[in-house]
């Protein structure tokens, strides 16, 4: 596996959420109950307003902090947007590149996720890579097509740095719908990644499952063979919730 984990990595995610004095409980929530282990890693990735609150509530603590975005440019006349040089500057990690939520939303293509994943390897992020197929896509039997073109849009631009990223795999119909995918269904979709990536000869990289991940569930998530963590969503506001899955 990867260099960039030695067990389980849970992410964070708090999407358009947060205020100033809410943050502040929830971050002292997160950092108080949450001890270091060897096995695991945490990360919170907040709203671009509240990375210096973020940086500075958890600098001298394990757990890391993100950002849920990146441009693709490094500099330039993209106004609104948010460079990777400039996350670099508040101390992040991991970014979000290509959930789903913006590629529904704001209409983010394979090849925009890709040039993103690239402007944060370039600056030394991590881009934590989201993929995921529709109700309608799975129905149809179409989700190893969807991924697997997803995925290859991505590695294909990152050629080797592929080893500094990391995969989410995100099945949009279990996205703030509380429907989760089974644990078998979400290590059919992961072995499938792995072999992708191994059969072209690519890196080992980190899995994880995001789609209602609940303490409730994040037990059975993470005992499958393929799923390495989990990307958190409406779970990692709750700090309790959060460290419950991430102690799973």
């Amino acid at each position: 596996m990867s260099d960039l984990l030695r067990g389980k990595l849970v992410v964070g995610n708090w999407k358009m959420n947060g205020g100033g004095a809410a943050n502040a409980v929830l971050l002292a929530g997160v950092v108080a109950g949450w001890q270091a282990r060897a096995d695991r890693e945490v990360v919170v990735c907040v709203p671009f307003p509240y990375l210096a609150q973020a940086r500075d509530a958890l600098a001298a603590t394990p757990i890391a902090w993100g950002a849920q975005d990146v441009s693709g440019h490094a500099a330039g006349a993209h106004t609104g947007q948010v460079s990777a040089g400039m996350l670099a500057e508040f101390g992040c990690r991991y970014v979000l590149v290509g959930h789903s939520e913006r590629r529904q939303e704001c209409g983010e293509t394979d090849a925009v996720v890709a040039a993103k994943a690239v402007a944060a390897r370039r600056e030394g992020l991590i881009p934590v890579v989201c993929v995921g197929e529709t109700l309608a896509e799975r129905d149809a039997g179409q989700w190893q097509a969807v991924v697997t073109r997803q995925v290859d849009a991505v590695v294909q631009r990152l050629g080797a740095d592929s080893a500094r990223a990391v995969l989410a795999y995100e099945p949009v119909w279990a996205i703030g719908t509380g429907r989760t995918a089974t644990p078998q269904q979400a290590q059919e979709v992961h072995a499938h990644l792995r072999a992708l990536l191994c059969s072209a000869g690519g890196p080992e990289v980190p899995m994880l499952y995001g789609g209602s991940v609940k303490a409730a569930n994040a037990g059975a998530l993470f005992a499958q063979a393929d799923v390495d963590g989990a990307l958190v969503g409406g779970a990692s506001l709750d700090a309790a919730e959060f460290l419950a899955i991430a102690g799973a």
